[in-house]
């Protein structure tokens, strides 16, 4: 049995192990109201983020399956991500002037375009799916949360709830995610490449069936138009440094492990540590090798499915943390440990094993910093422009990617900017938990001098 397999199952029995203790423990488990909200949103949520993984695993293999060039594959991949970049932050934006309901409608139809460009092997019509896609994309990680907080608070739920919700977002979209790939294998291996973006446009037509009967609209400010809701954006930014210092916490940390979701294949190929990154990954494609350095394939679907168990671990240790402390202070070592995580390649080039726990671990941190950072945007980022923020933030995010991508850098030195970034969000959050933590006393001395 390999390291892979063998960790596998050890993290499912820890994940099992922490999700009925911390299940056990819900401070919702009596509040019907709250748990049908809770399902209202989560349903939508799953099958958006279904129709998301069902496509990406395909991505690639479809594009050598039309005769696309490496160079090709490459230049369609910064494009999407180009796209995130410039039109989904303006498209995102759109939600807190004309609702998040029909912004994540619009993610919908979006990405169902793209899905439908798949079926033809023409570069730019391809071209055209990525920007589709990218643009999708933005909205995916805005609006759906835009909505949720807003309906959250209208309801007038607690913050601690928010934070529940947002960990069984995270633990279900790591189920979901393991499901898609073997949902797309099976697909793929029956009907063609194509064939997952057939499903998975048919699960984002049925998320916009259930969004137009379930979900009511609400909005930002949609009184204003985009221009002024940008400019509402940067002065909220420039005014209040809490939400800068979540906004460079988002751009790193995502930045980071968006770069990592690239790397960590060639990172467990012993021939990929001293190639650059690109060259590595043609070196892989071409000669195939195994971790051990024999012919084969490294056991890319164990890998995956740890991952993302090992993300379900990081959103039950998040329930467990909030009962001891604030999500402001332990995220500094969550950070500082991501950070730490990631040495691994750089530290132990070759040694799988040690690489393998570190990606785990980082894994981990991932899991508290999805539910962690929602649950404190929802805090500090106002209600008239959260959308916009949002995706303002996302411009220097997938500027970091595309950088990285297209230097064509050393895999050791990627790793190395992607540890300075964590380390740089580890101190961000050192600042924002200082910053809460004067506001909190100076509430306390207003509070205290009213009394007397």
């Amino acid at each position: 049995m390999s390291i892979f397999v063998a960790s596998l199952w050890v993290l499912v029995v820890i994940c099992v192990v922490l999700f009925l203790y911390t299940r056990s423990d819900t401070t919702a488990s009596g509040d019907a109201s709250f748990r049908s909200f809770q399902l209202t949103y989560l349903v939508v949520y799953m099958l958006a983020m279904a129709g998301d993984w069902l496509q990406g695993p395909h991505v690639y293999a479809l594009y050598q399956h039309y005769g696309m060039s490496t160079h090709d594959i490459e230049v369609l991949f910064v494009a999407g991500f180009g796209a995130s970049m410039i039109f989904g932050t303006v498209v995102g934006s759109f939600a807190d002037k004309y609702g998040r309901r029909a912004n994540c409608i619009l993610y919908g139809v979006l990405y169902g375009m793209a899905c439908v460009t798949k079926h033809f092997g023409n570069f730019w019509i391809l071209m055209i799916g990525r920007l589709l896609g990218g643009t999708a994309t933005s909205i995916l990680y805005s609006a759906f949360e835009s909505w949720l907080v807003y309906e959250h608070n209208k309801r007038g739920f607690s913050q601690d709830l928010l934070g529940t919700l947002f960990s069984h977002a995270t633990l279900g979209n790591s189920l979901v995610a393991i499901l898609a790939g073997f949902v797309a294998q099976f697909f793929a291996d029956s009907f063609g490449f194509v064939a997952p973006f057939d499903v998975s446009l048919t699960v984002l037509a049925i998320m916009c069936v259930v969004i137009i009967f379930t979900w009511s609209e609400n909005y930002g400010d949609s009184a204003v138009n985009v221009r002024t809701s940008f400019v509402s954006a940067i002065k909220s930014i420039k005014s209040d440094r809490k939400i800068l210092c979540l906004g460079v916490i988002q751009s790193l940390f995502e930045g980071s492990m968006y770069t990592f979701v690239l790397e960590w294949t060639p990172a467990l190929t012993p021939v990929a540590t001293t190639a650059s990154s690109v060259a590595s990954r043609r070196l892989l494609e071409e000669e195939d090798v195994t971790v051990e350095g024999h012919r084969g394939a490294i056991p890319h679907g164990y890998i995956f499915a740890a991952f993302m168990i090992a993300i379900m671990i990081g959103s039950s240790l998040f329930k467990i943390l909030c009962r001891w402390t604030s999500i402001e202070s332990f995220m500094r070592p969550v950070l500082f440990i991501s950070a730490v995580a990631l040495c691994t390649p750089i530290v132990c080039p070759g040694n799988q094993l040690v690489i393998f726990i570190g990606f785990l671990v980082f894994e981990v941190c991932v899991g508290l910093f999805w539910p962690s950072l929602g649950t404190m945007r929802g805090k500090y980022v106002p209600e008239e422009t959260r959308a916009t923020i949002m995706n303002c933030f996302r411009i220097p995010l997938n500027l970091i990617v595309v950088i990285i991508l297209v230097q064509n850098l050393r895999m050791d030195l990627i790793f190395k900017c992607c540890v300075m970034f964590l380390l740089c969000a580890c101190l961000s959050q050192h600042v924002l938990y200082r910053l809460v933590l004067q506001h909190t006393s100076a509430e306390q001395q207003t509070s205290s001098a009213g009394i007397l």
